[in-house]
């Protein structure tokens, strides 16, 4: 999914970000966790997200991998989504969905909102 950002948008998700971190920590963790989860298995931050919001995945499914670490992989994602604060990762990520669900998991990941101003293929 090809995303177009602009320097404003960032910088309030950026902050959005931040204040999440600020106000539910260990919700944060829990997406934090998923979120390197989903870049350690080489997975599409894309996938993530539409798992999360209970999207249609068909375009993003991971292709190649066995059944017992996609399982390993929703077992973890639905620790998130179980969580009885989950509805506020819901809303942030609705929230800040037009600059895409990989430019939303790198802010969480910390990079800066400058490095990822204008177009990007990331998924």
């Amino acid at each position: 999914m090809i995303t177009i950002s602009s320097h404003d948008e960032l910088m309030a998700t950026e902050e959005a970000v931040k204040q999440l971190k600020r106000d539910f920590p260990q919700l944060f963790d829990k997406l934090l966790h998923v979120v390197n989860l989903t870049r350690a298995f080489q997975f599409k931050f894309q996938y993530m997200g539409c798992l999360i919001m209970d999207e249609e995945v068909h375009n993003c499914t991971p292709n190649f991998v066995y059944g017992s670490v996609l399982r390993l992989y929703k077992k973890e994602l639905q620790k998130l989504v179980n969580d009885m604060d989950s509805q506020v990762i819901k809303d942030f990520l609705a929230e800040n969905k037009s600059i895409g669900y990989a430019k939303i998991s790198l802010l969480l990941l910390g990079h800066k909102a400058e490095s990822l101003v204008g177009s990007s293929s990331i998924q």
